[in-house]
């Protein structure tokens, strides 16, 4: 199944920990790039986060962004690292004293200092566990809104494909009289000249001529890379960049149809096929 590489995802939870808000949003990229926002409490969690990610998806730029409000009556019991206290009530009394403050310090201030309070074993247990749970709550919620996405660039790229093989087709049915108006037109040109000519080296050279304007193996492949993409569209894992040079291979039989045209018709048809590749391809630069 197709899957976007551009989608958002989003989980809240309250617990006895407090709320946890969970988000996750992506954009197209060539390879996986994650980046993860956490709360110091749960700075630990992020090798985890990261892991997790990476077995879900394959590409994009993903962020990842966990806030936490902690619950007013929640029953963690706290510990006070009394050293590093004490090393920051020093540090605050010298820089007082040099820049002549006036004032007591905030025991607040000091409080939010990092270690300084330190949680319960089992209340930080709590805590991961429970921030792990939105977070993969969040992330399902994630894959399967790439999902929905890809599957509309499914049906998309499937419709661009049956249009492309439609020209293909009508350019392919009316070659054999684009060849042969072709070749009436160089025979009237021809017998204005006043000069005698082999005929047999006038075969030769109109064989040779047509053959400057065969088409049908430029016809072909694009057929074989319209099947190729078909088959791609029902693969389970990443087809991104097998997509992606599908439809440079596309271009260059679109680009070599329109250098060998003669006609309107074929003109005309490989102009719209490059609009339809185009199309496709800017679809496609978001499939994962």
């Amino acid at each position: 199944m197709l899957r976007s590489m551009t989608a958002y995802g989003r989980n809240a939870l309250k617990t006895a920990s407090g709320e946890f808000v969970c988000e996750l949003r992506s954009v197209n990229h060539r390879y996986l790039d994650v980046s993860v926002r956490l709360p110091d409490s749960l700075r630990t969690l992020e090798p985890a986060i990261r892991e997790s990610v990476a077995k879900a998806l394959q590409r994009g730029k993903v962020d990842v962004s966990l806030k936490l409000t902690q619950s007013s009556a929640t029953n963690q019991s706290f510990t006070v690292n009394e050293d590093l206290l004490a090393q920051l009530s020093t540090a605050a009394d010298k820089v007082k004293s040099l820049i002549g403050s006036a004032g007591n310090i905030d025991p607040l201030r000091l409080m939010e200092w990092p270690g300084v309070l330190t949680t319960s074993v089992d209340s930080q247990e709590l805590l991961t566990k429970d921030a792990m749970r939105v977070f993969e709550l969040a992330l399902i919620d994630f894959v399967e809104a790439r999902e929905r996405e890809g599957e509309k660039v499914s049906d998309l790229l499937s419709e661009k494909s049956a249009q492309l093989l439609i020209l293909n087709s009508d350019v392919r049915t009316f070659r054999p009289a684009v060849i042969e108006r072709q070749k009436e037109k160089w025979l009237a040109k021809l017998s204005q000249l006043a000069q005698e000519h082999d005929s047999s080296r006038l075969e030769q050279e109109l064989v040779y001529a047509a053959q400057k304007l065969d088409i049908d193996e430029e016809l072909d492949r694009l057929e074989c890379h319209c099947s190729e993409l078909s088959k791609s569209l029902g693969r389970v894992d990443s087809v991104g960049r097998r997509l992606d040079f599908l439809m440079q291979e596309l271009n260059r039989e679109a680009n070599t149809l329109a250098s060998k045209s003669c006609d309107v018709i074929t003109t005309n048809a490989a102009v719209e096929m490059k609009v339809l590749i185009e199309q496709m391809r800017e679809q496609v630069q978001n499939i994962e």
